[in-house]
């Protein structure tokens, strides 16, 4: 195996089929036609003298060999990219670029509306797509480019992740105006004992994620109290205006639905505080068009202390 006598061309149709599973897909991706895409797998495969690819009902899996060669390929092409259009102008009133950002569903309410108006007036033919990615998932798809960017609690360890604080955020709890604690009085905050007698609802997303609202509650001994898991949290408010439950949600978020329902927000004893993460890939760091939005997003969205509110 000679690698001079390598097309490095055929890398990336390497790359192409083992992020889409498909060479078709591969081949649109790539502008390429699925007979050209056909031939470049050929090529590959007598060349590393392997099937690099064998199919499955779920789409063309990679071999084990495969398995070694694409995620250092995939690095290594992205990072050529970002070398290559590093030094391109990027001018957001014209261009038309097409962003992929991930946010969780509640990050999606939040912090999607004041970014699409920013967009409109500044990047009037831009457009954005938010992909849903579980947050175990999010330094694989900003390493394979499936991503730009992701905004959440999220603290990649994987080398070549970047990350920047947004904003510190606190979790605490709704109810019904009508709701009272079993015991003690009913002040603007929760006494454990109060807390450990009210039954809880918690939305629990699978994307850039709040897995951290029950991790709180395992660590308080609370967890036992949980009687409802919603998979989204704009069903907590209705949940908790119309029963009894007690909803646990960030400060950010209760703030928000503030003004559409009538609802009583406790602060909750010694709930802790977590970071909000814009986390990118290494290979767009001097990107023109991710630093620009990288540089948006900290614009609206960072905070130097947790009591400063979001734009509305």
């Amino acid at each position: 195996m000679n690698f001079r006598q390598l097309d490095l061309n055929l890398l990336r149709v390497l790359a192409a089929i083992h992020r889409t599973r498909s060479v078709t897909a591969a081949g649109k991706s790539l502008s390429l036609s699925q007979s050209a895409t056909s031939n470049a797998l050929a090529r590959l495969r007598r060349f590393f003298n392997d099937d690099l690819f064998v199919r499955s009902p779920a789409g063309l899996q990679p071999t084990r060999l495969c398995e070694t060669l694409a995620p250092a390929v995939l690095v290594q092409l992205a990072a050529l990219e970002g070398l290559v259009t590093g030094h391109e102008h990027f001018d957001p009133a014209t261009s038309d670029m097409h962003w992929k950002l991930s946010l969780s569903d509640l990050g999606e309410m939040l912090l999607l509306p004041p970014l699409a108006a920013a967009l409109r007036t500044q990047a009037p033919h831009a457009h954005l797509s938010n992909i849903s990615v579980a947050a175990a998932d999010v330094a694989t798809a900003l390493e394979t480019r499936e991503i730009d960017c992701a905004v959440g609690i999220l603290q990649p360890r994987q080398q070549g992740i970047r990350a920047q604080l947004l904003f510190r955020e606190q979790y605490v709890a709704i109810t019904s105006p009508k709701w009272r604690p079993a015991i003690g009085p009913a002040g603007r905050s929760l006494s454990s004992d109060q807390l450990a007698r009210a039954s809880l609802v918690v939305a629990s997303p699978t994307a850039t994620s709040h897995s951290s609202v029950e991790k709180m509650l395992v660590r308080m001994k609370l967890a036992d109290r949980i009687v409802l898991r919603a998979r989204h949290f704009g069903a907590l408010p209705e949940l908790a205006q119309a029963t009894d439950l007690m909803a646990i949600v960030p400060d950010m978020y209760a703030k928000n639905i503030g003004k559409r329902y009538d609802l009583r927000v406790w602060r909750l004893p010694d709930a802790p505080f977590y970071d909000v993460h814009l986390v990118w890939h290494a290979s767009t760091a001097q990107d023109p068009a991710q630093c620009w939005l990288r540089a948006l997003l900290q614009e609206l969205f960072g905070r130097r202390n947790p009591d400063q509110a979001l734009p509305p």
